[in-house]
This record gives C-alpha cells, sequence and structure tokens, in this order.
C-alpha cells in the first residue's frame, strides 16, 4: 500500500491513472520530433486530389467531343444515303454512290463504302476527315423508298 506523500502504483509498477476534478487525464501531446515527418503531408494530398480531378476533366472532355464527332458522322452518312437513294430513284440527277461522296465531302466527312441494294437502297458508311483523339468517327446509313 501507499504511505502518504507517495504515489500509489498498480502491480506491474506503472503509476496508477488517477482522475482529477475535472475527469480522466488527457494524453500526452506528440512533440515536435513526431509532427516533422507528417509536415506538408496535407500539400501532397491536395495535389494528389487536383490531379485526380483534372484528369477526370480531361476524360469527360475526350468521351463528349467523340461523342459529338460520332453524330456528326452519323449525320453525314445519313445525307449521303438520303441523297443517294434519291439518285437512285432519278429524283436527283447523278450516279448514287457519286452523289454520296459528294454529299458527304460537303458535311466533313469521306465515304468509306457506298452500295447500291434491291429496290433503289443505298447503304453508305462516312468516316470523318478530323481524327478524334480517341480514334476515327463513322457513320452508317441506309436510305430508300418509303414503303
Amino acid at each position: 500500500m501507499s504511505t502518504p506523500g507517495t504515489r500509489s502504483t498498480s502491480p506491474v509498477g506503472h503509476p496508477a491513472p488517477s482522475a482529477g476534478p475535472a475527469g480522466p487525464a488527457e494524453p500526452p501531446e506528440p512533440s515536435d520530433s513526431a509532427l516533422r515527418g507528417e509536415r506538408g503531408a496535407g500539400t501532397v494530398l491536395a495535389l494528389g486530389l487536383g490531379l485526380l480531378v483534372v484528369l477526370a476533366a480531361v476524360l469527360v472532355a475526350l468521351l463528349a467531343q467523340s461523342a459529338a464527332m460520332a453524330s456528326r458522322a452519323a449525320a453525314a452518312a445519313d445525307l449521303a444515303a438520303l441523297a443517294a437513294a434519291d439518285a437512285a430513284r432519278g429524283i436527283a440527277a447523278g450516279e448514287p454512290c457519286a452523289v454520296a461522296v459528294d454529299v458527304a465531302r460537303r458535311n466533313g466527312a469521306r465515304v468509306v463504302s457506298c452500295a447500291e441494294g434491291a429496290g433503289s437502297t443505298v447503304q453508305v458508311r462516312t468516316e470523318l476527315a478530323v481524327r478524334a483523339p480517341l480514334g476515327a468517327a463513322t457513320g452508317l446509313a441506309r436510305a430508300g423508298p418509303p414503303p
């Protein structure tokens, strides 16, 4: 047991925790040497998160550009196929595939393939003249007389 003026110790020799008037004792604050290894960690974390946000924005922009270019290629194919079908039916003058090439060129695309089918139908595949960073944008369309 303890005598007056001495601290009581636990059975293993460590001082017994004492509860003061305000409750249990607060844990000791880390020393300056313990905090030096963490100095600047917040800056590195903020830079890493900023880089992640920038990369995500670039990816979204690339995907949006690819979607817009695919839409332009599909529109060029649609217009070329409609014009070629009109030429195949005799409504417009010219050879159907030559008309498709001209219409596609005016819409910033080139005709990759053009095939005339049965019943004055025409199938046209186009590719945009300007290439996207994620690959070529292509479009495919078939047109013919109404049913």
